[in-house]
């Protein structure tokens, strides 16, 4: 079953870490059916991704993977990244 999740996080550099994006294509690919990309009105650089999870323990797998962080470095990705999931009422 597919879920939706939000992930919020601050960058060193917007214009960096847009030029990312196929990176996180690449990198998620495994766990997604969909990424959006926003960006915050107030602040260049908080960004919003929100996700169509098609499998959350590769997600979760994913994140914690140790070579991921070459990724975040390589695109200013900031600590702490938020993650939000939809919920049904």
């Amino acid at each position: 079953m597919k879920k939706i999740v939000v992930t919020r996080h601050k960058v060193g550099d917007f214009d960096t870490w847009l030029k990312g994006h196929q990176d996180r294509l690449d990198l998620f690919g495994p766990a997604i059916s969909d990424l959006k990309t926003f960006q915050d009105v107030d602040d260049p650089n908080s960004v919003v991704l929100v996700m169509e999870l098609t499998d959350m323990d590769k997600f979760k797998a994913i994140l914690n993977d140790p070579s991921t962080e070459v990724l975040k470095t390589k695109h200013t990705v900031l600590d702490p990244i938020t993650v939000s999931m939809q919920v049904e009422s």
